[in-house]
């Protein structure tokens, strides 16, 4: 709706420069889709990603086209392609495999679109990628230097950027690049400014104590951190998809993919690269190349059975009929025209819809949704029934666009191709520490005969193209003059590296590859579980740690998970001492044993090299449904920990590689005649927890195979680095905060039944803190205790959210922290204590505690506001919801968001209507509901759900009494209100935690508390905008699947 008009205005403005407004022409604009659509049809919503969409459409027609040609002399069987699209300020990655892969859920800044476009991820790392050094370690983005005044070597006063690294390196000769640059666009790049900028940079970082490096050095490292930052994403998508990178071909373009290939490749492991020589307009071409598209796409939802798929294809062939009627009034016939039917089917039980290529209504649809969920996600789902959720046909129409034509040359051998000239460029030396320059040829691309082959260290350039060939890696041609590069030698040899010293750069690499595992652990977990809390909520989180069970790396997912995944491992390594062999896996979730309650099961395996343990990797999983009182294991009463579900300290869920499914459902099961009620769908827990242990097998496979490239001693040498580096941040700003507030802060604050929690923090002179939480009441005879374990977590995620800078979250944050909290008392209950509320709304007041402590920030909502529903018709639904964020001392609070230690996802409100028996009156945001101030809280949320049979209802939440508070003069936030509205009219407080039998008709509003607001509202001022360095939006898949975890 914001860019509609935007769009419109421009396209007025476009035609209005041609004679009768192009009437008589054709006009057709690329779509985020991969298809072309006339003027008529051209919306914002689907043209957002239209120019990195002609992208993906050029290098897989190209890339297609020239198949037999790269795979000439080698044995590889193709599986796809990998594009590559680099350009100024992001880098673009999509994968091919025979066919356009289209997604239909994406978030672009912020904006929610759910219309059919290419999977394309994009990064925050291009030539114009801002490089910086903070804390000891190499950064590159997300800030971009832009266009204008762009990176340093532009003349214009820029950014250092990876542009000015590439020139320093003599990878860009200004010689070879248009004189565009300077004030007036009219002079070379500056290589002088570039080293000066380089120079300044190298006195900050050999400043900093670690070992000293040359200006050469420092440019070298900043691309090895970019480069790997790209793979991070190519490896989620492929690998992270149960997809080798390997067995792809890197297709390469945009202005600067082709200096940065064969880095990429090495580090994936990619061993043949194609370049189009239209690389750098390829998007262009792309758009030349595609088809004009009519989609359309009706709803069905109803069960697969022969009446619906007839009516189905009804529905399909009349949307052809329309599609070809419309098409054909812009020229395009018969064969010109192209129709492609789709059903989008979906598992009961399942939010996942799966579009499956349909022919004919004869087609055995359940068998193809199996083959293809087995594709996706590595399992299948029998004895489920199928419902056929959407018929969509998207019809394609193309007169034909011939390929560009080569210019015949033949010749009838390998010629000597003679260089344009010699220059310095700069390489990693063999022994891979240091870097030196080598006299390295440059060739003329359009003079090169296609016959030549060129043996690298070399560069091919034209006059829009960059291409360098590193040592061992050699470049030739196809018949069309398209280039492919080809590995020779193999550089990721191990070699002797230095254990004892840190360096820099490897050291952002690392941060790198060990979050690289966990997030991969992730998307495995979520590729293979069946749950909506795992598939669809993610509600869950991945780690890996050190022999010992500190935290090495997780992943951005919840932060309740953080430091309590810690306590799990180091639980299990005291409790089963040299009890563990290769092939165990163990099952935890007890909170005793670490965890923070009972739904959330862990999963911990152990990683042997050469028999011993180096390292554990865990993964741990919100399940629906654990047994105790009442559906969901959320209830709202619980006085015991058996009230609340199945309790495991310790189980081998598989013994020495051997699944022990028999014991699992027998645990599942419970022990009802003892009062132990067990789970309601143990075939669902038992998916979800092989899911997990897959998902732990993933990392323990990728963490060998950094071993086998780096060696243990090296690996474990940058684990303990990293967490060192962490520490130092954290010891800086516990120094920063003691000269600005003092050696003694405190806090303290009330929960809803009067339990007070009390913090003390003390900063001594060497920078370490003690966090005393003597004074919090005792625990309670209620369910809001809290496992010391989660206690860690909020610290460990307000330390991190403290240190204003990009560290690796692990352990090294918590070392120079010793906590104190009393014994048996709210935060440190005993074991049998109920526990179910301490993880999802008393984590939010330690939270609310240790930011007040700190002068951070006012309040957030404190609180999940968790909601629950089931009856005995086998419904169970459960979901928290989004409330205000505290403003702080410059900035004001967002509003209707997740805050702090959780950041799942609602439900989509189609889906929860679809599939449950509720209407969703209204959900919107709370006006008023934040703290007024110079910087006002977050509002709250107005949900309200009507039942449309009747439902037991639970809320478990918070904030109903006392108010989110505001800091530094500002106003506390509105207080949360949980309203039963019956049939009759009448609204009945349900206060914090309630369990009601409602009755068909009758609803349930939950107004969510907003964010305290920060500073006296009359010192507010006109508000004025900060002009910060531009951040790319990343987008796509792997973009979304991180970001649906801090959707509301």
């Amino acid at each position: 709706s914001y860019l509609n008009p935007i769009i419109q205005q421009y396209l007025a403005r476009f035609m209005s420069g041609f004679k009768n407004r192009l009437e008589s022409a054709e006009v057709l604009f690329m779509q985020s889709d991969g298809g072309l659509t006339t003027i008529d049809n051209f919306s914002a919503s689907r043209a957002i990603l239209s120019g990195p969409a002609g992208g993906v459409v050029g290098y897989s027609t190209t890339t297609s086209s020239d198949l037999k040609e790269i795979f000439s002399g080698h044995t590889n069987k193709f599986k796809g392609a990998i594009g590559f699209d680099m350009g100024g300020t992001s880098t673009d990655v999509s994968r091919f495999e025979g066919e356009l892969e289209h997604i239909f859920d994406c978030e672009v800044a912020g904006a929610h679109i759910q219309t059919a476009h290419l999977d394309i991820n994009t990064v925050a790392a291009g030539g114009g990628s801002r490089l910086t050094f903070r804390h000891g370690m190499f950064l590159v983005g997300p800030e971009s230097a832009g266009a204008n005044p762009g990176p340093v070597c532009y003349g214009r006063n820029g950014y250092l950027a990876i542009t000015d690294a590439n020139l320093l390196l003599g990878r860009i000769q200004p010689k070879y690049f248009p004189h565009i640059f300077g004030p007036k666009e009219n002079e070379p790049l500056d290589s002088k400014a570039t080293l000066v900028a380089f120079e300044k940079i190298q006195g900050e970082i050999n400043k900093s104590g670690k070992h000293p490096l040359t200006v050469h050095e420092i440019a070298y490292g900043f691309v090895d951190v970019a480069n790997e930052s790209m793979c991070r994403p190519i490896r989620l998508m492929t690998q992270g998809k149960g997809v080798d990178p390997r067995d792809h071909v890197l297709s390469v373009f945009g202005g600067a993919g082709s200096q940065h290939a064969c880095a990429i490749a090495q580090n994936l492991g990619i061993s043949i690269i194609y370049i189009n020589r239209l690389a750098s307009i390829l998007s262009a071409y792309g758009i030349a190349k595609a088809d004009l598209v009519e989609e359309s796409m009706v709803p069905v939802y109803a069960k697969h059975e022969s009446a619906v798929l007839q009516s189905s294809f009804t529905t399909a062939n009349r949307l052809k009929q329309e599609h070809t009627e419309k098409l054909g009034k812009l020229g395009y016939q018969g064969e010109e025209i192209r129709h492609l039917i789709f059903l989008g089917l979906r598992y009961d039980g399942t939010d996942t819809t799966i579009f499956i290529p349909a022919r004919s209504n004869e087609d055995d649809f359940l068998k193809l949704l199996a083959a293809e969920h087995m594709k996706q996600f590595g399992f299948t789902l029998e004895h489920r029934a199928v419902f056929i959720d959407t018929v969509r046909v998207r019809t394609l129409a193309n007169k034909g666009f011939a390929s560009p034509k080569s210019t015949e040359e033949t010749k009838a051998a390998e010629k000597e191709e003679k260089p344009i000239s010699i220059e310095e460029v700069y390489f990693k030396h063999a022994d891979g520490k240091t870097v030196e320059a080598v006299q390295t040829p440059f060739y003329n691309l359009p003079d090169v005969s296609r016959s030549s082959k060129i043996v690298g260290p070399a560069v091919l350039v034209d006059k829009t193209l960059t291409i360098l060939v590193e040592p061992g890696w050699t470049a030739r041609f196809t018949s069309a003059g398209n280039i492919v590069l080809e590995v020779q030698v193999d550089s990721n040899i191990k070699k002797e590296r230095d254990t004892t010293k840190c360096d820099p750069i490897l050291l952002s690499i690392f941060g790198n590859r060990f979050m690289s595992i966990a997030e991969q652990m992730g998307r495995t977990l979520q590729r293979t579980s069946v749950s909506t809390n795992i598939k669809e909520r993610l509600d869950f989180s991945c780690a890996i740690f050190d022999q010992d069970g500190n935290l090495i790396a997780n992943a951005p997912h919840l932060p309740v998970h953080l430091g309590s995944m810690s306590d799990a491992v180091r639980f299990q390594i005291r409790f089963l001492g040299e009890n563990l062999i290769e092939g165990d896996v163990l099952m935890s979730n007890h909170p005793s044993a670490g965890g923070s309650h009972l739904p959330d099961i862990t999963i911990i395996a152990p990683v042997f090299t050469n028999g011993k343990i180096a390292f554990f990797v865990a993964a741990r999983g919100h399940h629906a449904d654990v047994g105790g009182i009442t559906p969901g294991s959320m209830p709202p009463f619980s006085k015991t920990i058996d009230d609340e579900g199945i309790a495991v300290q310790s189980f081998k869920i598989v013994e020495a590689g051997v699944f022990q499914e028999e014991k699992l459902r027998g645990l599942l099961a419970g022990a009802p005649d003892q009062g132990r009620i067990g789970s309601r769908n143990i075939e669902d827990n038992v998916s979800d927890l092989r899911a997990q242990i897959a998902s732990c097998k993933r990392g323990i496979d990728l963490i060998g195979e950094l071993i086998s490239t780096y060696s243990l001693p090296f690996v474990q040498a940058y684990m303990r680095f990293i967490q060192v580096n962490a520490e130092e941040s954290v010891r800086a700003m516990l120094s920063v905060i003691s000269e600005k507030y003092g050696n003694v802060l405190e806090a303290t604050d009330f929960m809803d039944d009067g339990s007070q929690i009390c913090l003390k923090v003390i900063i001594d002179n060497d920078q370490n803190a003690i966090f005393d939480f003597s004074g919090t009441s005792p625990q309670v005879y209620g369910n809001t205790n809290t496992p010391i374990s989660v206690t860690r977590s909020a610290i460990i995620y307000c330390l991190r959210c403290l240190v204003k800078s990009d560290i690796p979250l692990n352990q090294g944050c918590l070392n120079p922290i010793k906590i104190i909290i009393p014994d048996r008392s709210l935060l440190n209950p005993s074991q049998d204590a109920a526990i179910v509320g301490g993880n999802v709304l008393t984590s939010q007041r330690i939270t609310d505690i240790i930011l007040k402590c700190f002068r951070a920030c006012a309040a957030s909502q404190g609180c999940m506001n968790n909601l629950t529903f089931g009856n005995d018709s086998g419904i169970s639904y459960y979901e928290t919801i989004a409330g205000g964020a505290g403003a702080g001392p410059t900035w004001h609070g967002r509003s209707g968001v997740q805050v702090h230690m959780t950041n799942t996802r609602i439900t989509d409100p189609e889906v929860l209507e679809k599939r449950y028996p509720v209407l969703l009156k209204q959900f919107t945001l709370r006006s008023e509901s934040g703290g007024k101030g110079m910087f006002k809280g977050g509002e709250g949320v107005k949900r309200e759900i009507q039942f449309l049979v009747n439902m037991g209802v639970s809320i478990l939440s918070e904030r109903r009494v006392f108010r989110p508070f505001g800091m530094m003069g500002g106003g506390d936030a509105a207080p949360g209100v949980n309203l039963y509205i019956r049939r009759d009219g009448i609204h009945v407080n349900l206060s914090s935690k309630n369990f009601v039998f409602m009755k068909k008709g009758e609803s349930i509003l939950i107004l969510t508390p907003g964010g305290g607001g920060w500073g006296d509202e009359r010192n507010k001022k006109e508000e004025t905008k900060e002009i910060e360095p531009p951040l790319t939006i990343e987008v796509g898949s792997v973009s979304q699947y991180g970001k649906a975890q801090t959707t509301v």
